[in-house]
């Protein structure tokens, strides 16, 4: 463990040197594309525009035989694209694969002045990140980069959840975390086949009526990643860093994808993956808050004045807690309007 004096030192000569605090900038979706499709590089001028964050696919949707053609059509992609306020991430392969230490070291040297985040899976501790830290620094030095890569690890292993806390505070470089449910539910032996959401077995019943046992019991779906996803946001906000909700699988059906979203996004998420261009406004309306929300708490702020002491507002107390909730989602809503013109005349900013 290094020392606090030392924590925000360059991990190599030439290095830039660490970031202190977090750029929290809109990422409502993290849309994936495929650089090796052609029809996909296509269209990634336009998909830019319609999304926060565009990210570089090349680990398990793409096929082995495939690997390589992904990483060289990201790097075509990244030279030739100007993706104006839109974030360019990139997930690698995995740290144990063949083709994770290439991915790191030709995407940051050809293109790592395009790149704003690294996403990589299947982190299972703090080792795997002292590792990614150490080797991006070096790269950072050779390519002459004037900015360090912001580092994202997708919790998608019983270990990794294990450790989630020593692995959000591992780096400065950590920018976020997101869920992986498909690969956690292997990991962890659950008996589901879905990406994601619930599962009609995962219910609690109602007690059997004492004057009707006979009759039909009321049941209720219930959530397989509350838990996870919980502790990953505690630990995310305890380090600075931002939490995600990963994939949802079914993309034709959109209310589920949407309700998983939200539950996300009440949870403390600030954005989701997008698998398809459906699932992107989706995410864009979910991870936005609500225009009466953001109304109501302007409404609370502005009677609050400095936060503290507590006052009635159309029935309800408000005091000092109440106040920063308000703070939160004001904060969210100017940040988005500034990119987004009808949110900002929606908020009234």
């Amino acid at each position: 463990m290094r020392g606090a004096r030392e924590f925000f030192s360059p991990m190599a000569i030439g290095a830039p040197e660490p970031m202190r605090e977090i750029p929290f900038k809109p990422s409502r979706m993290i849309h994936f594309f495929d650089p090796s499709n052609p029809k996909m590089a296509a269209k990634v001028p336009d998909i830019a525009k319609q999304v926060d964050v565009l990210l570089g696919n090349l680990e398990d949707a793409i096929q082995a035989d495939n690997k390589v053609a992904a990483r060289k059509g990201l790097i075509s992609i990244a030279r030739d694209t100007d993706f104006g306020t839109t974030q360019l991430w990139t997930r690698v392969n995995s740290l144990d694969s063949p083709w994770g230490l290439d991915d790191l070291i030709e995407l940051v040297t050809e293109i790592g002045d395009k790149l704003e985040v690294i996403m990589v899976p299947k982190v299972e501790g703090a080792w795997d990140i002292h590792y990614v830290d150490r080797l991006l620094a070096q790269l950072e030095a050779k390519a002459g980069l004037d900015r360090p890569l912001l580092v994202h690890a997708i919790l998608e292993t019983a270990t990794g959840v294990a450790n989630v806390e020593e692995i959000c505070g591992a780096s400065p470089r950590m920018q976020g975390l997101s869920l992986g449910p498909a690969d956690l539910a292997a990991s962890r032996r659950m008996k589901t086949t879905r990406v994601g959401g619930g599962h009609p077995g995962y219910l609690v019943r109602t007690d059997p009526d004492p004057e009707a046992p006979d009759a039909a019991r009321p049941t209720a779906q219930q959530d397989l990643w509350h838990y996870t996803m919980a502790r990953m946001v505690d630990a995310c906000n305890a380090h600075g860093i931002l939490p995600y909700y990963g994939p949802f699988g079914d993309i034709k059906d959109t209310v589920a994808c949407e309700d998983q979203f939200r539950n996300a996004f009440l949870m403390g998420c600030v954005g989701a993956w997008s698998l398809h261009p459906v699932q992107i406004e989706i995410a864009k309306r979910v991870f936005s808050p609500p225009v009466d929300e953001v109304l109501w708490a302007k409404k609370v702020i502005e009677a609050m004045g400095d936060g503290t002491g507590a006052v009635m507002i159309d029935g309800k107390m408000q005091d000092d807690a109440t106040f920063k909730q308000c703070k939160v989602v004001v904060e969210l809503a100017r940040m988005l309007a500034t990119s987004d013109a009808d949110l900002k005349e929606a908020y009234g900013f």
